[in-house]
């Protein structure tokens, strides 16, 4: 998808001539803080979930290599079956977010909607359906060329439709409300600063929207708008309107007093936020694909584990300090395709070096997010040793101090093909396209793949061992 319709489309545009409008986001005139599509709300309140275990999905960018990798991580989470009081569940009703961007952002809000259903009806649907060549098709035709020019109605508009028709059937955030799945958060990119915009009523809170009227399919289509590509999805920013405030736990982060630790990337996600805010210098915001400022959808997740550690009170609010353990398993469709250019004297063209130019920080920047999850993991572990060592100092048994310890475990779980032993196999994957057609025996595999990767995760096992313990 991302390259090959650049040319198509272009030539439509060119053709075309009409004056069409796009969707407008509403305006909202107080903040209701009580209730909403809000992650503190949907994780205290998920029914029949076990308050002891946070499990967060994250679903990377990388076209229908993506959406299929995350779904094939959904099935073998189904296929998991656990202990929960005595009950016998499986790992899936555990999970309690589901982060998504780009290509990931179509399973995340998929499942988030249709829920069980998706297992029988998401290949079809979506995965083993040529949708690049059906946005090329309707690029091409005549019919809808009016839309394409003079108006509002961009290239990304005409493709939420066509999502609209296969997958979302007209759903907005507001279909989410009442639905026993997890939460999906999908994210896009401001054009104008590179900050993340996220479809949830918390962040739709700074524009002074309401983000229930935005349909699903404009959410998914926004967070895969890429560049060029694809236009950019634009909403009527209404910030500053509203008497919107930041609830006090957040002001609690900017008192260092009140922190146990740093929360410095919840202070920089604080600060893109309010920007947000001027709305009359930024009456619309441009949103385009999530993958430029987090291709794995895990940005806003270490800002939460960030404010987790730092922040006894958001822990209680959210109905999380009862927590044993906490888990991320990240679904990274990273690919390499494999290139000549360092066999050749002549560097490769124009287009080529903008391509790589871009994907290479995107790719480099996945990587420091991995590690810095793992990082956290080790951290929390490290620092309950450090107290339970403490304890003993001062005269208490191993059993003693173990007891007296509140333990929280976090587990860092990377689904990715650079965990593939076999080269040839790893080859096989990391050199698939970034698009949205796949061959339907490429969409089995990477499917078979993703279970078969996370079953060998030795974290993935830690983590089982932690529940199934007594």
């Amino acid at each position: 998808m991302r390259y090959a319709l650049v040319a198509a489309l272009a030539a439509a545009v060119a053709a075309g001539a009409g004056c069409a409008s796009r969707p407008v986001n509403e305006r909202i005139a107080k903040v209701d803080l009580a209730s909403g599509y809000r992650a503190d709300l949907r994780v205290a309140n998920r029914p029949n979930n076990d308050p002891r275990t946070l499990i967060i999905l994250a679903f990377s960018g990388g076209g229908t290599r993506a959406a299929a990798l995350s779904f094939g991580v959904l099935e073998e989470l189904r296929r998991t079956e656990i202990t929960v009081g005595g009950e016998r569940r499986r790992l899936l009703d555990e999970v309690d977010l589901v982060s998504g961007v780009s290509g990931g952002s179509f399973t995340a809000l998929a499942y988030a909607l249709h829920g069980e259903q998706l297992f029988d009806e998401y290949e079809t649907r979506f995965l083993k359906r040529d949708v690049q060549g059906a946005l090329v098709a309707r690029a091409f035709n005549p019919l809808y060329w009016p839309k394409l020019v003079g108006g509002t109605y961009g290239r990304s508009e005409l493709a939420a439709d066509y999502y609209d028709e296969i997958l979302f059937g007209g759903a907005t955030f507001a279909s989410l409300l009442d639905r026993p799945t997890p939460m999906a958060l999908v994210t896009g990119t401001d054009l104008s600063t590179g900050a993340r915009l996220v479809f949830t009523q918390s962040d739709f809170d700074v524009l002074c929207s309401d983000v229930h009227k935005v349909s699903l399919a404009r959410a998914a289509a926004a967070s895969s708008a890429v560049p060029i590509v694809l236009s950019p999805v634009t909403f009527n920013n209404y910030g500053g309107t509203c008497g919107h405030r930041y609830p006090d736990l957040v002001a609690d982060l900017l008192r260092p007093e009140h922190r146990s630790r740093p929360a410095g990337r919840a202070l920089m996600r604080l600060r893109e936020l309010r920007d947000f805010e001027r709305s009359g210098e930024r009456p619309f915001i441009h949103v385009v694909d999530g993958g430029i400022s987090d291709n794995l959808g895990l940005r806003g997740v270490l800002e939460g584990l960030e404010v987790l550690e730092a922040s006894p009170e958001f822990r209680a609010s959210a109905g999380l300090d009862r927590l044993d353990r906490v888990a991320v398993i990240v679904a990274n469709a990273r690919s390499a395709p494999r290139t000549d250019w360092d066999r050749h004297e002549t560097p490769p063209g124009i287009v080529a070096q903008l391509l790589q130019s871009s994907s290479v920080p995107i790719d480099r920047n996945s990587y420091e997010l991995i590690q810095l999850m793992k990082d956290t993991a080790e951290r929390w572990e490290s620092q309950r040793q450090l107290v339970v060592a403490r304890q003993r100092l001062a005269g208490a048994t191993e059993g003693e101090a173990r007891a007296r310890v509140r333990r929280i475990a976090a587990f860092a779980i990377d689904v990715s093909f650079d965990a593939i032993a076999d080269p040839d196999e790893r080859g096989y994957f990391m050199n698939l396209p970034t698009t949205l057609a796949l061959p339907s025996e490429t969409i089995d595999r990477v499917r078979e793949i993703a279970g078969r990767l996370l079953r060998e995760s030795p974290e993935y096992q830690k983590l089982l061992e932690d529940i199934r313990r007594p």
